[in-house]
C-alpha cells in the first residue's frame, strides 16, 4: 500500500494491490465509511461534488475500477467481469473496515455493488443501487442486446464517438451534457481527459459483459432490506430506469427516485447528495434504535 499526493489536505489517496491489479483509492472525512463505485469507465474523483456535501458526516472512499485511470492492471487490458470488479471491492473493505459498510454504485457501479451484495452481504450495511443497466432481466432483453451489439460494432468499425451517440440514443438519451473543459478547474479537468481515455476502454472490455449479467435473486432476497434500488426522475421512461423496476419487482421492494437523470450524481449533485445524506443516515438511525 502506497500513499500518493493529491494536493488536498482533506484527502488521503493510497493503493491497494490485488490480484491482477493495483487499485486506486481516496478518502476523505469522517465518520461511518460510505464506499462510492463509479459506473463503467469511472474515476474516483467523480465523486467530489457529492463528497463535499457528505465528508462532514461521513468518511467518503472513492476508487478507479481496475484497468481504469490511475488502478492499473498487471498485464493486457482484458474483458471486464462483474464478479472480479466485485471480489476487488471485497477486498478493499476487508483493507478498510472489519464493519459493515454503506455502499453507493452508479450505473456499472451499481451491478458491482449487487454482485458484492449477493456474495458478502456481511460486509454491506445498505447498497444503494442507482440505475444498474442490468438489460438481461427486461422482457425485451434480446432487443437490447442487439442495441448493445451495434454499439460495439460500431466502435470496432467507426470509433468511439459513432458508437457512444448510437449508445446515448439506444438509453433514450437519459444523460445530461458533460461540462466544456474550460469551464472546469484543474482536478476536474484532469479527470475528465481520464475519462476520455477511459471510455473507449468501456466500450470494448465492459458494456456488453455489464449489460448482459444477471443479479443473483435467490442470494439478494434474504438481504434485500439493505438495498435500495435508486432511479432518476428525470430518466422515467427511459431504458435505464426500467432494470432498477425490474429487480425491485423480483425482490419485493419499491424504486426510491433521486434528482436527475441517468448521470444524476453529477448534474444535480448537491440535491442528489442530500438525498443520499437522508438515507443513509435514516439507515443508520434506524440500526441504532434496533440495537437498543
Amino acid at each position: 500500500m502506497a500513499d500518493i499526493e493529491t494536493g488536498d489536505p482533506a484527502m488521503r489517496s493510497e493503493t491497494l494491490p490485488v490480484p491482477g491489479a493495483t487499485l486506486y483509492y481516496e478518502v476523505r472525512g469522517s465518520g461511518p465509511l460510505v464506499l462510492f463505485l463509479p459506473g463503467g469507465g469511472g474515476d474516483a474523483a467523480s465523486v467530489d461534488p457529492i463528497a463535499e456535501v457528505l465528508e462532514d458526516r461521513f468518511t467518503v472512499v472513492s476508487l478507479d475500477q481496475r484497468g481504469y485511470s490511475r488502478s492499473v492492471l498487471d498485464g493486457p487490458q482484458r474483458t471486464q467481469r462483474v464478479e472480479v470488479q466485485s471480489d476487488d471491492v471485497h477486498r478493499l473493505l476487508s483493507h478498510l473496515t472489519g464493519e459493515p459498510a454503506l455502499v453507493v454504485g452508479g450505473s456499472n457501479g451499481a451491478i458491482v455493488g449487487l454482485e458484492l451484495l449477493a456474495r458478502h452481504p456481511e460486509q454491506v450495511s445498505l447498497l444503494i443501487a442507482h440505475e444498474p443497466p442490468c438489460f438481461a432481466v427486461l422482457p425485451d432483453a434480446a432487443e437490447q442486446r442487439a442495441m448493445i451489439d451495434e454499439v460495439y460494432t460500431l466502435f470496432r468499425t467507426e470509433g468511439p464517438g459513432p458508437a457512444s451517440m448510437r449508445f446515448l440514443a439506444g438509453i433514450g438519451n437519459a444523460m445530461k451534457p458533460s461540462p466544456m473543459p474550460d469551464e472546469l478547474p484543474p482536478r476536474a479537468a484532469e479527470m475528465w481527459a481520464r475519462l476520455a481515455a477511459n471510455g473507449p476502454l468501456m466500450l470494448e472490455h465492459e458494456l456488453r459483459e455489464f449489460t448482459s449479467y444477471l443479479p443473483d435473486f435467490a442470494a439478494l432476497a434474504p438481504v434485500a432490506d439493505r438495498l435500495v434500488l435508486a432511479a432518476g426522475r428525470e430518466t422515467k421512461g427511459c431504458l435505464p430506469y426500467r432494470p432498477a423496476v425490474e429487480i425491485a419487482r423480483r425482490l419485493g421492494i419499491e424504486v426510491t427516485e433521486f434528482p436527475g437523470a441517468h448521470n444524476g450524481m453529477r448534474t444535480e449533485a448537491p440535491e442528489f447528495a442530500a438525498r443520499l445524506g437522508d438515507i443513509l443516515t435514516a439507515h443508520l438511525r434506524a440500526g441504532a434504535a434496533g440495537r437498543c
